[in-house]
């Protein structure tokens, strides 16, 4: 009966813990007289015991083996993690906070901190993390290459992160409603969290996905290995990744530019290969082409169906012009497919999209030669065959380079050809997160968009690829219009100043 009364409180307190980290949105260690809801993670003989206001877990067999607790995490909120660990035994070890992350009954796991502890030193791990669309998340803290050390942990915390953005800043979209849309990209763990999609909806009229529209996650291998067996062409597709983005988009009167149907990168290498397996013979060209169209159609189709009128825009290829010689890049696709393999996409392309959807060829480094010659070969032959609305000119710009005359004429030569633009993927880097760095990337985005609301006749949308430094993928070189608390950079008020004086 005592040990069952000891159980009963022992889950009380695990709950309470629980509770009161999910309302505060901070959690602190108290191990003082109780686990404060920890258990020892092992598959038996790991024991946690409490030493001094510490926890310490002796009996490990595998490094796995650990104190863990159970939280109840914010799926797309980010979390400042923080412990401190002591060991005895070794002259230094290695230990990680990690987290064990469950969806549908499936484990996964993620190190978000390590740090090496030498004998005797309380040592801090430091790190962060972004909770995914999970439906448990366990945080723990394990050893590397140490798997029967005892240990001690003590001041675990886990503080929400929740930026401070700015009131009553511009409006992106407003001010540049008369010249082109303004857009933004978004990855799933950004697309989930709602504070920050308020944000973004608050300045953008129209959103792509960073990944999440890409071939590895739409094309559903498993699926197509199993219908493969009585038709080698078939395709099968899932949304799962991109649904998040397009749901609140749907809900919030949010535009969406589709990226991106074919790509030599991210792309499964199972699509080219027999019954779906990544070590098969390639398929021949005659199945990869009906896999290519049945793709194509699949995605057109079932997105517009799911979300009727959404997405206004697709990239329908990505990034296939060599940048040494402007000739096509050497790939699964011409390797499979053949040299045609853009033209036969865009045929595809024009023909399941709805009337009105704007199609894209997508690349960088555009105003450079010789890759220029080679996009403009490439974008004349598909103006020819009626199938192409544009060109994306993908904007990751240094301080200096492309120079604005080489933009100009790049942007003159497209538009040449009777073709819409669509600046994509824009931000700009510097090498350090200074004062001086801050005006000259201001002074650069105000140039490029000044000579963007130049060409306004001709642009659909201006894309930044991402919103906030922390967020982007070169966030080392703090590129875009806010900085990692959500704070407008002097680049922001650069482009908006104009507008409002």
């Amino acid at each position: 009966m005592k040990k069952f009364l000891l159980l009963l409180v022992c889950l009380a307190l695990m709950l309470s813990a629980l509770v009161t980290f999910a309302e505060g949105e901070a959690y602190m260690s108290i191990f003082d007289a109780n686990f404060d809801g920890w258990y020892p993670r092992s598959t038996g003989g790991a024991e946690l015991n409490i030493v001094e206001g510490s926890i310490e877990i002796t009996g490990r067999a595998q490094d796995w083996n650990s104190p863990g607790r159970d939280f109840l995490l914010v799926p797309g909120r980010e979390y400042e993690l923080g412990v401190e660990v002591l060991q005895d035994e070794v002259a230094s070890a290695t230990f990680m906070i990690s987290v064990a992350h469950t969806v549908n009954g499936q484990e996964s796991y993620e190190n978000l901190a390590r740090a090496d502890a030498k004998k005797g030193e309380w040592t801090k791990l430091a790190g962060s993390y972004t909770a995914g669309m999970f439906d448990k998340f366990v945080l723990y803290v394990e050893t590397l290459g140490a798997p029967t050390l005892s240990f001690r942990i003590r001041n675990f915390s886990a503080l929400s992160v929740k930026a401070d953005y700015e009131a009553d800043l511009p409006i992106l979209k407003d001010l540049y409603a008369p010249y082109f849309d303004f857009g933004c990209a978004v990855t799933f763990k950004e697309a989930i969290n709602k504070e920050l999609m308020d944000f973004y909806a608050s300045q953008f009229n129209i959103m792509t996905h960073g990944n999440e529209l890409k071939p590895d996650s739409v094309l559903d291998v498993a699926a197509s290995a199993l219908l493969a067996k009585d038709d080698p062409t078939a395709v099968a597709i899932t949304f799962r990744a991109a649904q998040p983005l397009l749901d609140y988009a749907k809900e919030n009167g949010i535009k969406v530019h589709g990226h991106v149907l074919l790509w030599h990168n991210q792309t499964p290498e199972a699509f080219f290969r027999e019954n779906y397996s990544r070590t098969g013979p390639y398929v021949s060209r005659e199945v990869m082409l009906k896999r290519m169209e049945n793709y194509i159609k699949q995605v057109l189709e079932e997105s517009e169906k799911q979300y009727p009128g959404l997405i206004v825009s697709w990239d329908v290829v990505n990034e296939a012009i060599d940048d040494s010689n402007g000739g096509l890049r050497q790939s699964n696709w011409t390797k499979v497919v053949g040299e045609d393999f853009i033209l036969q996409a865009f045929r595809f392309a024009r023909q399941y999209a709805k009337e009105g959807v704007q199609l894209y060829y997508n690349d960088y480094s555009t105003p450079y030669q010789p890759k220029l010659n080679g996009i403009l070969k490439l974008l004349t032959a598909l103006k020819e065959e009626g199938t192409i609305d544009g060109h994306g000119f993908q904007c990751h710009y240094h301080l200096h380079t492309p120079s604005m005359r080489q933009l100009q004429e790049a942007m003159d030569k497209v538009v040449a050809l009777g073709l819409r633009l669509r600046m994509s993927e824009l931000d700009i880097l510097v090498d350090a997160a200074t004062d001086e760095n801050y005006q000259r990337q201001a002074n650069r985005y105000g140039q490029i968009l000044t000579l963007f609301r130049e060409y306004a006749e001709h642009i659909d949308a201006v894309h930044t690829w991402g919103v906030t430094d922390n967020l982007s993928w070169k966030a080392s070189q703090y590129p875009l219009l806010f900085d990692g608390k959500g704070q407008a950079k002097p680049a922001f008020f650069a482009i908006t100043d104009p507008l409002t004086k």
